[in-house]
């Protein structure tokens, strides 16, 4: 034992008489004081296991530019709150019926907020596995731990997803250098639509992060929410741009040169949306369609389109909290404004009715 004391080891004797000699201070010192980060961290491609190639609903990104009409599609509940897939297949359905071209499944307004990432993801395999083969399957993967949207964006296209749509790091705000080494991190994987909503977020995606990402040949484009004058400027450096605001998307399409839309307006009304970005410039129909799009976002999305939905028969009066119905007049006005369009431009089949608050069911445990 005495022999070990330089390392530390000493004889009952020595521990009960005087303490053990420390070893010396080089046997803690590091061989080089450069620290190099694992592989997992600096390889695009290090979780190789998740990867396919297989071909099976795998499609490239100039099939996701060349879309006009992208319907940010609603996930309908159950009334114990999990999801409704006979309304949410049948809202599918609508939507390619009218010629919509793409959904975003699980974006903010099919509340991938609320989701488990189990049920996130399943509901892109379920979209994919019974539409994929005649509307775009886009699922919204991003989040903002790079982790998160790695492995979901992994998942998402192993399931069979045509494209992603990503977000940067909301709350926890990071650098301009950050918000690209984190897309960066996932564009690799597949078509990439990039989502730059400020209003949710808190912090801009500028056009000199979007021209950095764009060299990767798998930027679809970019749904933009700042406003037309952004639009142009990508429409002037030939990045594909879709509107995020439906209120400005006629015009964002026709003077200033967005491929099309993502709208939340589009569950309602799907053919007219259609019509909007395909035949030309019209603006008696946009200014009819401007009071609906204006009364679906007056309370932050999805509390409106809900609301709609609930009363047009065609989802379950079911809210996953924090979302609850707009009130009593507001739904008295929605009604009021589907017979001045016309009931038959919106989707389902039911009258539209005014719904009472004990109609509606809130769950907070689901």
């Amino acid at each position: 034992m005495a022999a070990l004391k330089g390392y530390g080891l000493c004889s009952l004797d020595s521990v009960l008489h005087f303490p053990c000699p420390r070893p010396p201070f080089e046997a803690y010192k590091r061989r080089s004081s450069r620290w190099v980060s694992p592989k997992a961290a600096v390889v695009p491609n290090f979780h190789l296991p998740m990867r396919s190639l297989e071909v099976k609903n795998r499609t490239n990104t100039d099939d996701i530019k060349a879309l006009r009409v992208i319907t940010a599609i609603k996930t309908p509940y159950l009334p114990d709150g999990r999801f409704d897939l006979e309304a949410y297949d049948d809202l599918v359905n609508i939507q390619i019926q009218n010629g919509v071209e793409g959904v975003i499944v699980g974006g903010t307004t099919g509340e991938g907020q609320l989701m488990s990432w189990d049920e996130h993801i399943m509901l892109i395999g379920h979209t994919v596995n019974c539409f994929g083969g005649s509307i775009k399957v886009i699922g919204n993967t991003g989040s903002n731990s790079t982790r998160e949207a790695i492995h979901a964006t992994e998942q998402g296209f192993a399931v069979g997803m045509h494209a992603a749509l990503h977000i940067n790091p909301y709350y926890g705000k990071t650098s301009m250098d950050g918000i690209i080494a984190h897309l960066q991190s996932v564009m690799h994987m597949g078509p990439t639509i990039i989502y730059n909503v400020p209003g949710r977020t808190g912090q801009d995606i500028p056009p000199s992060a979007i021209l950095t990402l764009s060299r990767s040949p798998n930027l679809a484009g970019v749904k933009e929410c700042v406003g037309n004058k952004r639009v142009e400027e990508y429409t002037e450096r030939g990045i594909v741009v879709w509107s995020g605001n439906d209120d400005e998307c006629h015009d964002s399409r026709w003077d200033y040169g967005a491929r099309g839309v993502i709208s939340v307006t589009s569950n309602l009304v799907p053919g007219l949306m259609r019509k909007l970005m395909f035949e030309g410039r019209d603006s008696a129909l946009n200014s009819k369609l401007l009071p609906l799009m204006g009364w679906l976002f007056q309370e932050p999305n999805p509390i409106g389109l809900n609301t709609a939905l609930a009363q047009l028969g065609v989802a379950r009066p079911v809210f996953r909290l924090p979302y609850v119905p707009l009130p009593l007049a507001k739904r008295v006005e929605f009604v009021k404004m589907v017979e001045e369009i016309g009931r038959e431009h919106f989707v389902g089949e039911r009258d539209v009715q005014v719904l009472d608050d004990d109609d509606f069911i809130l769950i907070g445990r689901y």
